[in-house]
């Protein structure tokens, strides 16, 4: 892909510590680097600064998770500066708060704008809609799924010309099952306490941020049920608290009231997701909210493991029951023991027929080469209708 001589996008997104926003970024920025251009983040930072480093990036520190807005036009008279110094070519903003410095820099600048829509924002009420729509006051909308694209088209009534959609990429090379050692995954079982495989005992693995809408307490309704009737599995939760202490204690509460402990664990967060969907059997994504994209649904599909997920939101394009996995009613307790159960009952090689089913599947459409190719066309797009006067 080709970029304008001395192309510098600015990247713009509150924090850079982890999510599928952030990685997002850094894969834009990985691939703007490779084809000749500069890669600027504006961020608060947070872990994941290594990576950007080593795609290539810069970080730009700024408050851009503030919400305060003497704050935000702190952030968007310094934005304006870098803009300025580093001639930035394009902005891309990837979360509201955020948007509204980056894009009033951009403005006063004279410079194309691009947006991200990586969620779906609801709006209850007008002053909500507008502040969701920040998001659309841009030369051109990206929406991570048709999913998400319906949204924006139905919420804020804009020309479906003006909204792409351009689903999340996966890295092939990082996620690829032939480069992650044995050791890896050894190491990980180890940490997490699991028992050497067997054909009876499945490990289910629920990767996401403790937080309330990710279906934690459906998962632990539904391995009780299955222990009460002789099953035996393993769970395991991926992820931080991220503050959420009170969340957390009570999902312990909840596994030791219902007997489940050594059977279903919290772990933490884990930097090595490759090796982790490997050490399970089976991906989780119990989703009380529908997700705009779910890529917690592909990276495992990748890495030849079926996926069980809530049967709504863009899971719907990502998962397809019995051909990558099952798909469930979000909170139904019986229905994800009945799809829990039946993976345990599909036997060793058929589930592994139909993990290789869903990698076949997810390496053809959800490449993250496809994903910053789109990406950076739409940049080409804007680029062009700017210079057209269009």
């Amino acid at each position: 892909m080709s970029l304008p001589p001395n192309f510098t996008l600015l990247q713009v997104v509150p924090e850079l510590e982890t999510g599928g926003a952030e990685q997002t970024t850094l894969d834009v920025a990985r691939a703007v680097v490779a084809a000749g251009g500069r890669a600027l983040v504006a961020s608060a930072g947070g872990r994941m600064e290594a990576a950007l480093a080593a795609a290539g990036g810069e970080l730009v520190r700024l408050p851009m998770q503030s919400k305060n807005p003497l704050v935000m036009l702190q952030s968007a008279r310094a934005l304006r500066r870098v803009i300025r110094e580093r001639r930035v070519s394009l902005v891309h903003v990837r979360s509201r708060a955020p948007a509204f410095p980056a894009l009033w820099a951009a403005r006063a600048e004279g410079v194309p704008t691009v947006a991200t829509y990586h969620g779906i924002y609801l709006a209850k009420g007008p002053l909500k809609r507008w502040y969701n729509a920040v998001m659309t006051r841009v030369d051109r909308v990206i929406a991570n799924s048709e999913y998400t694209r319906d949204h924006v088209l139905t919420e804020h009534g804009i020309a479906p010309e003006k909204v792409v959609s351009i689903p999340r990429g996966v890295d092939l090379e990082r996620f690829d099952p032939v480069r992650v050692a044995p050791e890896r995954v050894a190491a990980l079982r180890g940490a997490w306490g699991l028992p050497d495989g067997s054909e009876g005992s499945l490990v289910f693995l629920l990767a996401g941020r403790l937080t309330p809408i990710k279906g934690h307490e459906t998962i632990i309704a539904a391995a009780a049920r299955l222990k009460g009737e002789g099953r035996d599995l393993r769970v395991i939760f991926a992820g931080d608290d991220q503050g959420r202490t009170a969340f957390r204690q009570s999902l312990e509460a909840r596994v030791r009231e219902a007997g489940l402990e050594g059977r279903v664990r919290l772990v933490g967060h884990c930097d090595d997701m490759p090796a982790a969907f490997l050490a399970a059997d089976v991906a989780l994504l119990p989703t009380l909210v529908p997700e705009s994209f779910g890529r917690a649904a592909v990276e495992p599909q990748v890495m030849g493991r079926p996926v069980i997920a809530s049967d709504h939101g863009g899971t719907t394009e990502t998962v397809l029951p019995g051909q990558t996995g099952w798909l469930a009613p979000p909170g139904e307790t019986q229905a994800w023991a009945r799809a829990m159960a039946e993976a345990q009952d599909l036997g060793g090689e058929k589930l592994r027929r139909l993990g290789q089913s869903a990698r076949d599947r997810a390496v053809k459409l959800y490449s993250n080469d496809a994903m910053c190719a789109a990406t950076l066309s739409v940049y080409e797009q804007v680029l062009d209708a700017r210079k057209g006067g269009t």
